[in-house]
């Protein structure tokens, strides 16, 4: 197992029961040995998943599946293996889903398309069904005994660490509660990572209004995540409501039952969210981008991300070389609208260029001295007008070399 990240939580968070909810786990040693690689997760009948994806154009076959399940309105769990992406398999991927998809369905009592799928793990190698087929008894035998921390173990494939997070929130005067767990370490770039995220609430809500407010909440926390600015093929993330909570179901996203309800959501999908760049392959530093100033909020993002993605701007933060000029340098090629002589750029707080120019008197020391730590904080404005966004990332190492290189082996 891969030494734990230096960035990670001192401990995985105590996570509630949510109503509802069950998880399995099981060991297929399809590409591990010795821990679980197969996890379930069946919701209630009467349940609501939203979804949302991977904008690749080479998406997995489970991507394909998982889409179309919940456009149908009928998922009702989620079966996901870790090791084998089962992307760019061609038929013979979506023969092996088929496999095995539609006997557990019929042991679950649900329909074919309402058990939805999801993979992670190596590309181009088709996944052997009879692995997951073997495990079916085991892992159903084990529904309901299984942990949110054990199905968070269960998903990961580079992770350092198991990533969970949860909340509580008042909506209508009633509890809620919020859970998540998430995989994630590299091919982290927006639209979304190569990650696989599951997030449980007892809220009652209608199926659209939750993928609205789900989709609201990914743009600001997992399509804000980058480390190495690589678009995964099999991104999934998962939104079940199995309406167990005592309140009237929100249907209208724009309602204040539905902000109560989103700030708790937001909440953890930001924790989860920065936890995967914490564990991001062969990270030493968590950076934050703080971008103000900009013409619209989607130009921000835009500049955040040319800085997050940038390996000069990147591998000066490895180094802790206060390399203020490698930010100008993405800023100008980000494509969005900038003004050299209106441009002010801050690293941890401390002003190192405005107007076109460095600061006069500048000292470096208190910035080197911020960059000789865990975190980094970066503060650009373009003074262009109110855009704002915050994106999150890590350094460049050589760690992350070592393990993409011997990814496969």
């Amino acid at each position: 197992m891969a030494e734990l990240s230096p960035l990670a939580p001192s401990s995985f968070p105590i996570m509630p029961v949510i109503n509802g909810l069950s998880f399995g786990t099981a060991a297929t040693a399809m590409k591990y040995q010795g821990r679980d690689d197969l996890m379930l997760m069946l919701a209630d009948e009467g349940s609501v998943f939203a979804g949302c994806f991977t904008t690749s154009k080479t998406a997995s076959a489970p991507v394909h599946l998982s889409r179309h399940g919940i456009a149908s309105g009928a998922a009702r769990a989620v079966i996901t293996n870790a090791g084998n992406a089962n992307a760019f398999t061609g038929m013979r991927g979506e023969q092996a889903i088929m496999a095995y998809r539609d006997i557990f369905a019929s042991a679950l009592n649900i329909a074919p398309e309402g058990l939805l799928i999801a993979s992670t793990g190596v590309i181009g190698e088709v996944l052997e069904a009879d692995f997951i087929l073997k495990m079916k008894d085991k892992i159903l035998n084990q529904l309901g005994h299984s942990s949110w921390k054990e199905a968070a173990e269960a998903i990961r494939t580079t992770d350092t660490f198991a990533k969970g997070a949860t909340t509580k929130v008042s909506v209508s005067g009633q509890t809620v509660t919020i859970n998540g767990i998430a995989k994630g370490s590299g091919m982290i770039a927006p639209d979304m990572a190569t990650m696989l995220a599951y997030i449980g609430t007892d809220a009652a809500i209608s199926q659209n209004c939750l993928q609205t407010l789900l989709a609201r909440a990914s743009d600001k926390s997992f399509n804000a995540i980058t480390v190495d600015s690589d678009t995964s093929t099999s991104d999934s993330v998962y939104l079940v409501a199995t309406g167990h909570a005592d309140i009237t179901q929100i249907t209208d996203p724009d309602s204040s039952e539905a902000a109560a309800f989103f700030d708790g959501l937001i909440a953890v999908m930001t924790d989860l969210a920065q936890q995967i760049v914490r564990d991001g392959e062969g990270a030493q530093k968590f950076v934050t981008i703080h971008v103000t100033g900009a013409k619209d909020a989607a130009e921000a993002k835009k500049i955040g991300l040319a800085v997050g993605n940038s390996p000069l701007v990147k591998t000066a933060i490895a180094g802790e070389d206060a390399n203020w000029g490698r930010i100008v340098m993405a800023v100008g090629k980000s494509g969005a609208e900038a003004d050299r002589d209106k441009l002010q750029i801050k690293i941890g707080g401390y002003l190192v260029a405005e107007n076109g120019a460095a600061v006069e008197a500048f000292d470096e020391r208190p910035i080197a001295l911020h960059m000789q730590g865990p975190e980094v904080d970066i503060g650009i404005d373009i003074g262009l007008g109110s855009g704002t966004a915050t994106i999150w990332t890590c350094d460049l190492t050589h760690g992350y070399i070592t393990i993409n290189g011997d990814y496969r082996s």
